[in-house]
């Protein structure tokens, strides 16, 4: 069975530990990360940070409001439960080939926790290193890369 989720939302901020905002599209660069993301850069393994989109719809059921990067993400996908695929697992979105190099972080109370009331990225996000570059849009559909 072929798993596969879509691309809802693409979101950069030039600084971290603050909420990105949506740009629809984005340039990802081998060992770098989002093309103008402050978390971007060739000495770190959390060039891109990836949140389900189910895990925000169920944070916004609790009657919060929050947009896409709320938490800090650069791609929120649906369809995919991060959760079940360890660490060196890969995805793939036409040229764009993503390692996972870390689930979860540990942060101390963040500009999400005080802007969202919660950082979902902490309990459910990933965090993964661009192994190919290329142009990401949403609607794109990220695959499980056998």
């Amino acid at each position: 069975m072929e798993v596969r989720g879509k691309i809802t939302g693409i979101c950069t901020s030039v600084d971290t530990g603050t909420p990105k905002r949506n740009i629809h599209q984005a340039n990802l660069i081998r060992n770098f990360g989002v093309e103008g993301d402050g978390h971007g850069g060739p000495h770190t393994d959390r060039q891109v940070s990836l949140l389900s989109y189910e895990t925000i719809q169920a944070f916004i059921g609790k009657d919060a409001e929050v947009q896409e990067g709320a938490f800090g993400e650069n791609l929120v996908v649906q369809g995919i439960d991060f959760s079940n695929y360890p660490v060196g697992t890969q995805f793939r979105s036409g040229d764009v080939i993503l390692r996972i190099t870390h689930k979860g972080k540990e942060c101390e109370v963040c500009e999400m926790d005080k802007t969202a009331g919660d950082c979902l990225m902490q309990k459910a996000g990933i965090f993964c290193r661009v192994v190919m570059g290329g142009i990401l849009t949403e609607g794109d559909y990220l695959h499980l890369e056998d």
